[in-house]
């Protein structure tokens, strides 16, 4: 069992990259999104890590342990018309992993989002996940998040 008061939290680099790319591979089982660590889809992940570095509203984030990026997540704030132009914060590509799950990894990523979210005076956090990952369902409902929605999707 790790000590993840040793965990940090903070935004992803250039850096960090590789790590990303196998972390998202590693879940390809029930994530389905055709990640990989094969060299030649390393400039696909570089043009996304520029466009949510260059967003002032996007953040992607990594979880470091010992030296070794072992989660991540990204954040979007978004402000809607609804609620008199309320902010809300959108939690995305959530991974922890596959040796340090179970372990408070993600509940802390969470816990950071969420503050993150209030601090940007957000008055709700969202997130979407895949009807397949029914542990996840648990987690985010453990963490006080309430299933309220139906999810639809256009592949274009």
């Amino acid at each position: 069992m790790a000590d993840i008061d040793n965990l940090s939290i903070r935004p992803a680099r250039r850096v960090d990259i590789p790590a990303l790319a196998a972390l998202f591979a590693s879940d390809n089982i029930l994530g389905g999104h055709g990640d990989t660590t094969d060299f030649e889809a390393l400039p696909f992940y570089e043009a996304a890590f520029e466009r949510i570095q260059a967003s002032p509203n996007d953040t992607l984030y990594v979880a470091e342990f010992d030296g070794e990026v072992v989660g991540t997540f990204q954040t979007t704030r978004i402000t809607v018309m609804i609620g008199r132009g309320a902010t809300t914060l959108r939690i995305e590509a959530v991974q922890t992993r596959e040796d340090m799950r179970g372990q408070g990894v993600g509940e802390k990523m969470m816990r950071f989002a969420i503050e993150q979210g209030r601090q940007a005076g957000a008055s709700v956090v969202h997130l979407t996940s895949s009807l397949k990952r029914t542990d996840a369902h648990r987690f985010y409902k453990r963490l006080g998040f309430e299933q309220s929605h139906a999810g639809f999707k256009l592949k274009l």
